[in-house]
């Protein structure tokens, strides 16, 4: 079979070091009859190790070529498609069975859209049991951010407010082909039980305002906009967007008028 070229569009980098391989699998820890998706499964570096565990797979692969030979392996089912399009409830339908089993979801993300597939999958985070996910380093260190650092971020609230995550397994780029310019690691996420209850698209429009303009105080950008929209409850304004805790920003999209 000819050797597969790494695609730039489609941000291919094939992972290759065994060790790198055995840990992350062990992590994920994959049993029998587990409804799992693994998102990019490329050339099967995880896919092999993780069918065998599994004894079935479903994957979600965009690249063509790469899909026409997964599905020549007897154990895997393949959806040939862009993630951004996949329902993932329906999936999730599907492969419930009768143990009505929530998704596991894996996956190499790419690194240029890894940020919306997050956000694609955050709709769906009520039908997930876990994710793990290899990504760029500097995007999981904004991920699991704290409040007051320079990596917090609109992504770290947004997916805080519904996961807890850890960052579990550093990469470095000499575990793939062709090796990526930066490092990478490996996210657990980890659907919260009782999330707050707030609706996602105001959070995401607050965060979205407060992260703006980072450097400013938020009297200029957030506080305007909660003028704006009849919030009458106390807020301090004299911070800065990463000064905001997680908590705050949700408290605040439950207190705006809709």
């Amino acid at each position: 079979m000819a050797q597969h070229i790494a695609r730039k569009r489609f941000g291919q980098h094939f992972l290759s070091d065994g060790g790198i391989i055995d840990a992350i699998v062990d992590g994920i820890a994959p049993q029998p009859g587990d409804a799992m998706v693994e998102i990019g499964p490329g050339l099967a570096a995880l896919t092999q190790p993780l069918v065998e565990r599994l004894g079935h797979l479903t994957v979600i692969e965009l690249d063509r070529d790469l899909a026409a030979r997964l599905r020549g392996h007897g154990q895997l089912e393949v959806i040939e498609s862009d993630v951004l399009k996949v329902d993932f409830a329906a999936l999730a339908a599907r492969l419930a069975g009768p143990e009505h089993k929530p998704l596991r979801v894996v996956g190499n993300l790419p690194y240029n859209i890894s940020t919306p597939i997050l956000f694609h999958l955050l709709g769906f985070a009520h039908l997930i049991a876990d994710q793990h996910f290899m990504l760029q380093k500097e995007v999981i260190d904004r991920m699991v951010a704290r409040p007051a650092t320079s990596d917090y971020s609109r992504l770290s609230v947004m997916l805080q407010w519904r996961y807890a995550m850890e960052n579990f397994l550093f990469v470095p780029p000499q575990s793939f082909e062709p090796p990526p310019r930066v490092d990478s690691a490996v996210v657990r996420m980890v659907p919260l039980a009782q999330p707050p209850a707030v609706d996602a698209a105001r959070l995401g429009e607050i965060v979205q305002v407060a992260f703006s303009q980072r450097r400013k105080i938020l009297r200029h950008t957030l506080g305007r906009w909660l003028d704006e929209h009849g919030f009458g409850g106390s807020f301090d304004a004299q911070r800065r967007a990463e000064e905001v805790p997680v908590a705050e920003y949700v408290a605040l999209a439950q207190a705006v008028p809709p």
